[in-house]
């Protein structure tokens, strides 16, 4: 009887570490209880208890190096490393002030490099406690956005378009969700997700019912479980495989072969002079005198002092331009570049956009058209873009609090528009916002001074061409339109 209690015991283990291991394939409730946790999501205090079991929610970074292991790293060079054993001789020889110069231009060039890093990485670290990511998460019953290292196994967050997963994930509930998971799978296109109550991928990466650390969600919403933080993500599994020593620049290659050969150089002369020296029965002492006296003269002693001083410099330009240099050999790279190729995401400005017209679709004053427009955007639920913002800032409309939202088909980057159906006095209307190409392409029919006309070709140029005169004075054009009498 004992050994079959004993057998069931490690049944059940094997089959709990294969359902840890496999989350897309259990059902949802087996994987709430496997969490001990719910729908409803965390009480804070059990989130402050899995915090300090699981720890933050952020990918192990590499090993810090000690400041010693920095400073010894700066010295390991090899030019550096034949000043040094040349200030000693120098200091052994009694040349104390020839061994003093060159062991202060060493230290000064070892100490500024060193400075230099020190500074830039807690410049960085304090760059990264300024921007740290939010998730909208639900905690006592409430949902609340907190930092996203905070983030536990078992709490439950909403993602909508724009968001990024703050872990991985299992879906509960999703709507039109697409998600942009290339730094994980190399996937140019987005993946679709869905809520369902199993997988039958055989890879986890592939499972339609999960979210991943490091993916974002392009177009649609959802409410996810995190079943996995940290360094026990998919991500984070890849980060600390990828967490090695970076690879060897250019400059450091073309310094450290630069030391080699003067090295070799130094190593080979003194040798063959000194063996030359004794081959001819001179005096040992003066010949190695001679010796080391060519090799401190064959060494640049400045050139170290003067590389580092010309990095610095480069550095300093470049912090007042707000660019953290993190390494100074890199200011080298960065130099020689020919082409540099930047993605620029979201906005290089304030940030701030503000509404500067309501127009008609000839591109003349048109007050309905504000009144649609802000329909959609107070009830979107979706990421709320500055073009939103700007247009919630203004007054609200009239009769704007009689309407009621009955659904939505949010936002994605395919259809380029977002749909709100509303309810007015017993009578429902599709409101329609996006960009002016999308919306133009599947409208049929113009609204003018409350007369409705048919979108013909030569009306439709017309539309373009007053939007292409909006877009040409730097203005950014939405365009909105309706279904129904409602409105």
């Amino acid at each position: 009887m004992a050994d079959l209690n004993s057998a069931q015991t490690i049944s059940e283990q094997t089959r709990l570490e294969a359902d840890r291991r496999a989350p897309h394939r259990i059902e949802l409730s087996k994987l709430f209880i496997l969490l001990n946790a719910s729908a409803t999501g965390l009480t804070e205090a059990q989130a402050q208890q899995r915090l300090q079991q699981y720890g933050f929610n952020e990918p192990r970074r590499a090993p810090r190096a000690t400041a010693l292991a920095q400073f010894l790293h700066f010295c390991s060079n090899p030019l550096v490393l034949i000043l040094l054993v040349a200030s000693s001789i120098s200091a052994l020889l009694g040349e104390l002030v020839n061994s003093a110069i060159i062991g202060t231009m060493v230290v000064l060039s070892v100490m500024i490099n060193f400075f230099q890093a020190y500074r830039s990485e807690q410049a960085i670290r304090r760059l990264r406690e300024r921007i740290a990511p939010s998730a909208l998460v639900l905690r006592d019953g409430e949902w609340r956005e907190i930092a996203r290292r905070e983030l536990v196994p078992g709490d439950v967050v909403r993602l909508s378009a724009g968001d990024l997963a703050p872990g991985d994930a299992r879906l509960m509930r999703s709507r039109d969700l697409h998600v942009q998971q290339a730094a994980l799978t190399g996937e140019s296109m987005p993946s679709e997700k869905a809520a369902t109550q199993s997988s039958s991928a055989s890879n986890l990466l592939e499972a339609e019912n999960c979210l991943f650390l490091g993916t974002s969600v392009v177009s649609g919403s959802a409410t996810a479980v995190i079943f996995a933080t940290g360094p026990r993500t998919q991500f984070g599994d890849i980060a600390l495989r990828l967490a090695a020593r970076p690879p060897e620049t250019e400059f450091d290659r073309g310094v450290r072969q630069f030391g080699l050969l003067i090295m070799k150089t130094v190593v080979f002369l003194v040798l063959f002079i000194l063996a030359v020296n004794l081959a001819l029965h001179r005096d040992a002492l003066e010949s190695l005198l001679f010796a080391v006296a060519l090799a401190v003269g064959l060494t640049p002693e400045f050139l170290p002092m003067i590389t580092t001083v010309t990095l610095s410099a480069g550095a300093v330009r470049m912090a007042r331009k707000k660019v953290i240099v993190k390494h100074l050999d890199a200011i080298q790279n960065f130099g020689s570049v020919d082409v540099l190729c930047t993605d620029k995401t979201g906005t290089i400005t304030t940030g701030e956009m503000s509404l500067e017209a309501a127009l008609d679709p000839f591109g003349q004053p048109g007050i309905k058209a504000f009144a649609l427009g802000y329909v959609n955007s107070k009830f979107e639920t979706g990421i709320k873009s500055p073009l939103d913002k700007a247009v919630l800032r203004q007054p609200a409309p009239d009769d704007t609090d009689r309407y009621q939202k009955v659904d939505e088909i949010p936002f994605d980057f395919e259809r380029r528009r977002v749909s709100i159906t509303v309810r007015k006095n017993g009578e429902t209307a599709l409101i329609t916002k996006g960009a002016p190409e999308s919306i133009l392409a599947i409208s049929s029919t113009y609204e003018l001074n409350n007369e409705v006309c048919a979108l013909d070709d030569q009306i439709r140029r017309r539309c373009e061409l007053a939007y292409q005169r909006l877009s040409a004075q730097g203005l950014r054009v939405l365009a909105v339109a309706y279904r129904s009498g409602v409105v």
